[in-house]
């Protein structure tokens, strides 16, 4: 998301009511050879289905990849949404992350949304935008619908659905957790900004520049951070505010950084916030001499940092420890509607 992004900003265009019911998807083929110091992401073939998801809110494409494994298994399993940043598309970001061999290896079921130009001409997620700061309008509301969508046509267990982004795909990743809670149970937010951090172009911008701590959360949830110390573009003071607001709900979180080294790349500060010795509810990962991309990504894909720590894998090892119960997703949605 960079500010020349930004700068090209046009308004949402007004888009009328739409068939809920989705097209037909298409399916194609996206071969990635890909190699980690765990030698489980080698040489993967990637099968990405294409569809388009209507709803009364809009409309937008999206890639879904589903292991081979899964089809046919009566066992659900967990679903991804992974949201791209500026300038890019679902198959670059599932190329560039890697995404897609980890799912191979964990049984993950990934969807990654496609940002339209005619919504931004740098495909960026408006997270800034007025209009989508609230449940029921906007972006986040297709991203829920696509969501739902998802859930019933896949067997998908309603207790693990995980969110991800980078940059400003990180940015409406949180804006999805606060407006849509009973839908995931972690989010993963990669050099990105705090839920609220500006409501227009010029706050968002200065946000970018400055850092801004947003608006505090209702509801916790799970949450893993990375942003690398030399990110030119969303100031990393962004993410250490994103681990104090995803702190706030809990009460008595005990934090423990540790120095580490990838070998043969960047150092790195990782701090655990967790509940006594239970599990980590808050990780900030904090890449030394990183700037603005994925870490532990592929060169083959735009904005990744192949140096880092492997941000794909950390992200699925935090989000396999948390569920949410039917209990839990029931109260807050009725909690959601009565607001």
């Amino acid at each position: 998301m960079t500010a020349a992004a930004l700068k090209t900003l046009s308004p949402i265009p007004a888009i009328g009511k739409k068939r809920s019911t989705p097209k037909k998807a298409i399916t194609g083929t996206n071969t990635v050879k890909r190699k980690t110091g765990d030698a489980i992401r080698a040489n993967t073939s990637m099968h990405l289905r294409m569809g388009v998801h209507e709803c009364e809110h809009g409309t937008r494409r999206y890639k879904i990849y589903e292991p081979s494994t899964n089809r046919g298994s009566s066992k659900a399993s967990p679903l991804l949404v992974m949201l791209h940043g500026c300038g890019q598309t679902p198959d670059d970001f599932a190329i560039g992350t890697g995404m897609n061999a980890l799912a191979d290896q964990f049984g993950l079921i990934v969807v990654y949304p496609a940002q339209a130009r005619d919504a931004h001409p740098n495909r960026c997620w408006n997270w800034f935008h007025p209009t989508v700061q609230n449940r029921g309008a906007g972006e986040p509301a297709i991203l829920a619908s696509l969501t739902w969508e998802i859930l019933q046509t896949y067997n998908v267990d309603p207790a693990r659905v995980y969110i991800a982004g980078l940059s400003a795909g990180a940015s409406m990743a949180l804006l999805m957790t606060s407006t849509y809670p009973e839908l995931f149970a972690a989010v993963g937010v990669h050099s990105g900004l705090p839920a609220g951090a500006a409501r227009d172009q010029a706050s968002a911008m200065t946000a970018m520049q400055r850092g801004n701590p947003g608006a505090r959360l209702i509801h916790p949830i799970p949450t893993i951070i990375f942003h690398g110390s030399h990110d030119p573009v969303v100031n990393p003071r962004n993410g250490r505010l994103v681990a104090i607001r995803a702190r706030e709900p809990h009460q008595s979180l005990h934090g423990a950084a540790t120095n580490r080294q990838t070998p043969n790349g960047r150092a790195y500060t990782k701090t655990v916030y967790r509940k006594g010795s239970g599990r980590p509810l808050v990780e900030h990962w904090s890449i030394k001499a990183s700037g603005h991309a994925w870490s532990g990504g592929t060169a083959k894909g735009r904005f990744t940092d192949p140096k880092g720590p492997d941000a794909s894998r950390e992200m699925v090892r935090f989000f396999i420890r948390h569920k949410l119960s039917a209990r839990k997703r029931s109260w807050l949605a009725s909690a959601q509607t009565s607001d």
